[in-house]
């Protein structure tokens, strides 16, 4: 049998998926569905693309999973996504019955998996996931800031042609 993929080998497999989110000049995060070892699904953010708050990674990846599996539980699986999900993404993930979770850079904005709270291991809710942190934590964090520079950067150079063209 061949040896088992590792945490690091998933969440650069979802660091690809990150980077299809960034062509479409969507925030880059990638989430990959594992199961036995093997890919059961992928996805990428597409909310500024579909028009859907809803479209994150995780969202897209745990819904392709389901039909996948033939199952709306994703038992025994694991998510890895490159930002810490979001308190929705996380709803998500107790819901479908994800058993772990692994995610790369915290977001100390909005992370629910232990950076605001921690919704994924909430004693009141009938599921907890077990949840691993800071896999590939740099080259997740490197490429959300990469992304939010240059968006900053593409702001202020529209607001100074928009004054210039005003001058005129």
């Amino acid at each position: 049998m061949n040896e088992p993929f590792d945490d690091n080998y998933w969440m650069q497999q979802a660091l690809t998926y990150a980077k299809q989110a960034e062509q479409l000049d969507e925030i880059p995060v990638g989430a990959i569905l594992v199961k036995d070892n093997q890919l059961v699904a992928a996805g990428y953010n597409r909310s500024i693309t579909d028009n859907d708050p809803s479209a994150h990674a995780e969202m897209m990846a745990v819904r392709k999973g389901g039909k996948a599996l033939n199952n709306y539980r994703l038992i025994d699986c694991t998510l890895y996504v490159t930002l810490e999900p979001c308190s929705m993404c996380a709803g998500l993930l107790v819901h479908s019955r994800i058993k772990r979770l692994v995610f790369g850079a915290a977001d100390a904005k909005t992370g629910s998996a232990g950076s605001i709270m921690n919704l994924l291991q909430e004693p009141k809710l009938n599921h907890q996931v077990e949840v691993l942190g800071g896999v590939l934590e740099g080259q997740c964090a490197t490429i959300i800031s990469g992304f939010f520079k240059r968006r900053r950067a593409q702001i202020k150079a529209a607001k100074k042609a928009a004054r210039n063209s005003n001058e005129l």
